[in-house]
């Protein structure tokens, strides 16, 4: 009867986290960084993306081609000089792609599917780590945790590298367990070694930041020798395999590595501002409260970010209580001990890194929740093992587990419907403001300086056509239009192409002008198109988020 019920709840735990990252899957629009990886993945770069000319949005499937000659050289040859990532997760998306969907109408379910997918396997890995690290009832814990955490599940709807390091960080970690628990039991077994590079070097080819989680993993081996007291006694006698083993990931790293150091020095890293203070410090406890609940506070009236930001601070409070008084009952549980330890060293010496990061290199990335998926798998793991323990301890904390999974859910309804975890730049809204009406002719002009204001014109271009689709086949003369100018240095140049466009076949028409760095006020009052055509500017459709976007309306 028990290990019926322990593979039913499995069972439900799986099927949710199943449910929950693929339901309205293709929801939302694209937005910037997963433009990235649909122009990357497809075998495309921004050479295939016209500039300088009004192209209709009719033509984005033709940019949107599936390159079927594309080889990973090629692709990581792309990423070399146009981006900032490692090549594998681009490569195994290219291949993903071309078996499941080259279609532009599936373009958001297939990018999105193999990285949700990515992230079912976490729950698996999870509840494997947890098992053996603790206990069955806490590997189930852990999965359940993981399958409504709103964290989880806004990177799995990610058309982006997350989910899988997340995978591969969760697996390093058991491993890890495992290498100690060989320590303990003095015992030398190499498949145990030789996964574990294998999982780290996989994981140095996906994603950047999973060098932090990798130099972590050291100083969490170091910290559980010196606990035990084998630090001299496991070096100087240290077998061949594990010392190989300790180097291997990053010397089979090294043929990537000039590319990494190149990339440092690139623009796409600029967007990160400069630490404010203690901001990064309360950005990091708020990215650890959206790891369990997440409701509806970003771009909502007063009267519901205010009760709502009120309702997750005090949940988070009487959960990290909760949490903190287990911890402590796992440290002093000796057959608990060693895996506490682990996870929690691991998951402070990430965060260390990452204020290093932020403090010493000048770079506040706490402003993006996304990047603490390092330690977020180690984070469910104490989570599911602090609770689980509580409650054996005491059954008058038996509704905790129900009512955080509960939260979580309804925090993934939240995620789902976008009134939590909001794509960046909000293309949805950016493109329902331009199709506001929907019977005047519309045309976008966005001035760029560099390949990430390309791919941000783009979120918006692919958010316009997937909420007009058919505009363009009942009347192409309202087919909507879109324009990149160079700016060159300022926006006098854009103004200029903007006066030597031809006349447009349907008047009235409504111009919008995407304007990266420009000010309200920098706007000019009227535009010119070719010689018949004027444009005044609207004062009250100016909008912002994140970047300007301003209506002319032009007649005759």
């Amino acid at each position: 009867m028990k290990i019926s019920r322990h593979h039913l709840g499995l069972a439900i735990a799986f099927a949710l986290g199943i449910t929950l990252r693929f339901w309205h899957l293709d929801f939302k629009p694209l937005w910037l960084d997963e433009v990235i990886t649909a122009l990357i993945t497809l075998g495309r770069s921004y050479s295939d993306v016209p500039v300088e000319v009004v192209f209709p949005i009719s033509r984005l499937p033709e940019i949107f081609t599936f390159n079927s000659a594309a080889t990973c050289p090629e692709i990581a040859r792309t990423l070399a000089t146009q981006s900032t990532h490692p090549p594998l997760f681009f490569c195994l998306m290219h291949a993903w792609v071309a078996k499941f969907g080259t279609q532009y109408s599936a373009l958001r379910m297939v990018l999105r599917s193999l990285p949700a997918l990515f992230g079912v396997g976490a729950i698996a890995a999870i509840y494997w780590l947890n098992r053996v690290a603790f206990s069955r009832p806490t590997g189930l814990m852990a999965a359940a945790l993981m399958a409504v955490s709103p964290f989880g599940l806004y990177i799995s709807q990610e058309a982006r590298h997350y989910t899988l390091p997340v995978l591969l960080i969760t697996l390093s970690l058991l491993v890890l367990i495992q290498i100690q628990q060989d320590i303990q039991q003095q015992k030398l077994r190499p498949i145990v070694w030789f996964s574990w590079v294998a999982i780290n070097t996989t994981g140095l080819y996906v994603h950047y930041f999973y060098i932090l989680a990798l130099l972590a993993e050291f100083a969490t081996l170091i910290v559980f020798l010196l606990k035990r007291q084998q630090l001299k006694a496991f070096f100087p006698t240290l077998p061949i395999i594990p010392l190989l083993a300790m180097f291997l990931p990053f010397a089979f790293f090294i043929p990537w590595l000039p590319i990494l150091i190149g990339h440092f020095g690139r623009p796409e890293t600029s967007w990160l501002p400069a630490p404010q203070n203690i901001a990064p410090l309360y950005q990091t406890i708020a990215a650890w409260l959206l790891m369990v609940i997440a409701l509806p506070v970003e771009n909502q009236p007063l009267w519901i970010a205010i009760p709502a930001g009120l309702l997750m601070i005090i949940f988070g409070g009487w959960l990290g209580w909760h949490v903190f008084q287990g911890i402590k009952q796992l440290w002093h549980n000796e057959a608990t001990q060693m895996a506490t330890l682990t996870l929690a060293s691991f998951s402070l010496f990430v965060l260390l890194e990452l204020l290093a990061i932020v403090y010493i290199l000048g770079k506040d990335i706490t402003i993006a929740p996304r990047y603490n998926f390092v330690y977020y798998p180690a984070i469910c793991a104490l989570i599911a093992a602090a609770l689980v323990n509580k409650e054996s301890q005491k059954f008058s904390t038996s509704k905790l587990s129900p009512t955080l999974l509960l939260v979580g859910i309804l925090s993934c309804i939240f995620v789902l419907y976008g009134m939590a975890f909001q794509k960046p730049y909000h293309p949805q809204r950016v493109a329902q403001d331009m199709l506001r009406e929907p019977n005047v002719s519309l045309m976008v002009v966005m001035g760029y300086k560099d390949s990430q204001d390309i791919a941000l014109g783009l979120s918006f271009a692919l958010g316009i056509d997937q909420f007009s689709p058919t505009q363009c086949e009942v009347n192409a003369s309202i087919c909507p239009t879109f324009a990149f100018f160079k700016l060159s240095p300022g926006y006098d140049s854009v103004w200029q192409n903007l006066s030597q466009l031809p006349t447009p076949q349907k008047l009235p028409l409504n111009l919008w002008v995407v304007a990266p760095g420009l000010r309200q006020r920098d706007y000019p009052p009227q535009l010119a198109l070719s010689g018949q055509t004027n444009c005044a500017i609207d004062p009250s459709e100016y909008h912002r988020i994140g970047i300007p976007y301003q209506l002319y309306r032009c007649y005759s």
